[in-house]
């Protein structure tokens, strides 16, 4: 069958990338030097996020969200696990390796989560918008206007909370043309959406630049851990290998960047805390690297 001869028509194709939010290629900058005079920044992000009993599935369901038929009770009570227990755990392992981590939290989950919220905030680290929640996905579908109430919702509930995050990270880190836009509009001026390169990179929006920090799809802890069924010491070798791949590199680019997650619900499981620790352990003791939060990492890259 001959293919229909729109087949192949896409508004956006013209001569060089299909979007211009950024350049073709980041090493036309400056190469980026830490402050500390190291090679490699890792940013580790933490993942708060409720996912409903009986979720929408439209335009689809978000990762993590549930598997069987309502009322599928057993995937419910381990993410909701995570949140009362796991991320308490990783709290833990993070303060014993005297790291700083991201914690992107749904909006609608800061009244209920206001303890777990508080702790994060006490221990340093930094809270960073997760959207609404994993049933509120930005995509090309969806209508502006409402799109933009989203996302000025989400400002509104973290300022009525007592917070003023910089940092955004979306539901599913999916995205409509019009997200980097709406969010530059409501002050978020770093994204953990977008991973096209290994160092910080300036993004073009309508309401002045946002900070794309790398946060790598590859090496989520979810993602090879259950998607993918790999060991967690095939997990913890991963990291590290990428880790001391992208000290050799930054002789050449100019420093590194590298950011990974650690899902409560997942990492935060009692038989993965041993490669957990070892892993934050290790990163922790490693002079030529240093984890700093998504807004330090832009602050140090001199974009923030």
């Amino acid at each position: 069958m001959p293919l229909l001869e729109d087949y192949l028509a896409y508004p956006r194709r013209r001569y060089g990338a299909d979007q211009d939010r950024y350049a073709w290629r980041i090493a036309g900058s400056a190469p980026i030097r830490w402050p500390w005079g190291g090679p490699l920044a890792l940013m580790i992000v933490v993942p708060v996020e409720h996912h409903a009993l009986d979720p929408s599935g439209k335009p689809f369901k978000s990762p993590g969200a549930m598997v069987t038929p309502y009322p599928d009770l057993r995937h419910y009570t381990t993410r909701d696990y995570g949140n009362r227990v796991g991320v308490f755990r990783l709290l833990d392992a993070l303060k014993a390796a005297g790291l700083k981590a991201t914690f992107p939290v749904n909006a609608l989950q800061l009244e209920r989560l206001e303890p777990l919220v508080r702790a994060i905030a006490d221990d340093g680290h930094e809270l960073a918008a997760y959207g609404l929640s994993p049933e509120h996905i930005h995509w090309g579908g969806l209508d502006r206007a409402t799109e933009a109430a989203w996302v000025a919702e989400v400002r509104a509930r973290f300022e009525a909370a007592g917070l003023t995050p910089r940092t955004w990270l979306s539901p599913a880190r999916q995205q409509s043309f019009a997200t980097l836009d709406l969010i530059a509009a409501q002050d978020f001026d770093i994204c953990l959406d977008w991973e096209m390169d290994e160092a910080p990179a300036l993004m073009r929006t309508e309401a002045g630049a946002v900070v794309a920090l790398p946060l790598s799809n590859e090496l989520d802890d979810r993602t090879l851990l259950i998607d993918r069924r790999q060991s967690e010491d095939d997990w913890a070798a991963q990291l590290l290998e990428a880790v001391d791949y992208l000290k050799g590199g930054a002789e050449r680019c100019g420093g590194r960047g590298l950011g990974f997650t650690l899902t409560p619900y997942v990492s935060g499981q009692p038989f993965r805390m041993a490669a957990v620790e070892r892993v934050l352990g290790t990163l922790g003791r490693n002079a030529a690297v240093r984890a700093l939060t998504a807004s330090a990492m832009a602050e140090a890259a001199g974009l923030g």
